[in-house]
């Protein structure tokens, strides 16, 4: 009998547990998230869904460090193959969009292209730290691609992640922010914007990649089938993301 109790117990246990689905995701899917999270529950009223959202960087240092969560949905192919070849993660890698970046100003007319930056106009140019955050590398590299990256180093204010960045451009702490397009289309996020070169970066191949073994928390397996279906094809879209 007690041993019936212990198994009723644990079964109990794993059933709510599979009604809620943790995610570590990049700050650049804050917009886009938020919509699929909502049409997820109109389709699966019965699941909660808990967003952890940050640059990349850090979510991998969570995780690496035991943060629970089920699901990682990172702004880089290559954070999730980290935690893969560590042991730390489960099924395939796969990828669901690629990202843009774009030049975004609320006060400055940046729309002619990014030698906006070398003016007097601009003292500060919010990005994310390159070091941890996939967009934060990628604009370093787009400024060096257009020649511009030694000429206005100096400018650069470094975030703590995307979402940050375009913060400091939107209070004021910067004059511009080079982010991520996903979320320049938010609502509140009007201004002026150049969307770079593609070529000039290197892609921005957004992957994701299950944390727990799948037996675990099967609802995570259905968010990861939604999420990458094509009922999520024009949310990504919408807020400028590329197909893969």
């Amino acid at each position: 009998m007690k041993k019936y109790l212990v198994f009723l117990s644990l079964a109990v246990s794993i059933g709510l547990q599979a009604q809620t689905v943790k995610i570590a995701a990049a700050s650049s899917l804050r917009i886009v998230l938020e919509e699929i999270v909502t049409r997820y529950k109109e389709i699966n009223p019965g699941v909660k869904i808990i967003l952890n959202l940050g640059a990349s960087g850090v979510m991998v240092q969570q995780i690496s460090n035991g943060g629970d969560f089920d699901l990682f949905m990172s702004a880089d192919r290559s954070f999730p193959e980290m935690l893969k070849s560590r042991g730390l993660a489960h099924g395939e890698v796969r990828t669901y969009a690629k990202g843009r970046l774009v030049l975004w100003s609320n006060t400055l007319d940046v729309s002619k292209g990014l030698e906006v930056l070398t003016g007097k106009s601009v003292n500060r140019i919010a990005i994310a730290n390159p070091a941890l955050a996939p967009y934060g590398d990628r604009a370093v590299q787009c400024l060096k691609n257009y020649k511009l990256y030694d000429k206005i180093r100096h400018k650069l204010v470094y975030a703590d992640n995307i979402a940050q960045a375009a913060l400091f451009a939107q209070t004021g702490n910067a004059e511009v922010g080079i982010i991520a397009y996903s979320l320049v289309l938010s609502p509140d996020m009007k201004g002026s914007f150049f969307l770079p070169e593609v070529t000039s970066y290197k892609p921005v191949e957004q992957a994701l990649v299950l944390i727990k073994d799948p037996k675990i928390n099967p609802e995570a397996v259905n968010f990861v089938k939604f999420v990458t279906s094509k009922a999520c094809w024009p949310i990504f879209e919408k807020y400028g993301f590329i197909l893969p």
